[in-house]
């Protein structure tokens, strides 16, 4: 496993990598999001703002581009601009991943979005999915950011994953964003699918029994939305 934070690089195994970019700005979107003061509002902000950091860390190397020649006010020019006919997919995994990619769709010329609602079982921490929305096929060579707060005991990203395959995605074509990580989560995407990134604003070496990041952020969706 290779882990990254765009100035010094663990070497890894099986092409999986974990970036954290070193940012101030994610820095502090986490410190908002860790705090137990942070109101739900200011909580929900704070979620937006780090995806959209991550979401532009992320697709640093991944967006095709044309170039063409425009007209400016005082003469021609060649520029290179993102090609707005490839879309980003953006896959978030309810509820609490809609706040994480709320401001993705701003830095993008096009997007795609397509929710899948899954929920983990308290007792067993099994996912289930209770709404999908994704395409029948996805394009060949598009490119997935699949959405999830919360990566602790990596069986709700797993079966995602398991989710985006069966709709004819590969795994060269997704990268997860996640606001905080931890290592049995890690671990789990990199023995079943080898290649994967993530890009997370922290990592967290801890999980509890009840299956919580520790100090991590508490339950996303519930300070997410108030509830």
């Amino acid at each position: 496993m290779e882990i990254a934070n765009h100035s010094a690089t663990a070497a890894g195994m099986n092409g999986f990598k974990v970036v954290v970019p070193p940012h101030p700005l994610i820095n502090h979107w986490v410190s908002v999001l860790r705090d137990q003061d942070t109101p739900t509002h200011a909580f929900r902000s704070a979620m937006g703002e780090l995806g959209r950091l991550l979401a532009y860390e992320a697709t640093r190397d991944w967006l095709p581009t044309a170039i063409r020649e425009i007209q400016t006010p005082m003469g021609k020019a060649v520029v290179k601009s993102v090609n707005p006919v490839e879309p980003i997919m953006i896959v978030p995994i309810l509820r609490a991943g809609l706040a994480l990619a709320e401001l993705m769709t701003s830095i993008f010329p096009s997007t795609r979005t397509f929710h899948l609602g899954m929920a983990r079982d308290e007792m067993t921490l099994q996912p289930s999915v209770y709404l999908n929305r994704l395409p029948d096929r996805f394009p060949k060579g598009c490119h997935i950011l699949l959405v999830d707060p919360m990566l602790a005991t990596g069986g709700t990203v797993a079966a995602a994953v398991d989710l985006l395959k069966e709709h004819g995605a590969e795994i060269s074509q997704i990268k997860i964003i996640s606001a905080v990580a931890a290592p049995p989560a890690l671990k789990k995407l990199n023995e079943r699918f080898p290649g994967i990134c993530v890009y997370t604003g922290a990592m967290d070496q801890t999980v509890n029994e009840k299956g919580f990041i520790v100090p991590g952020l508490g339950d996303a969706g519930d300070r997410s939305y108030g509830t």
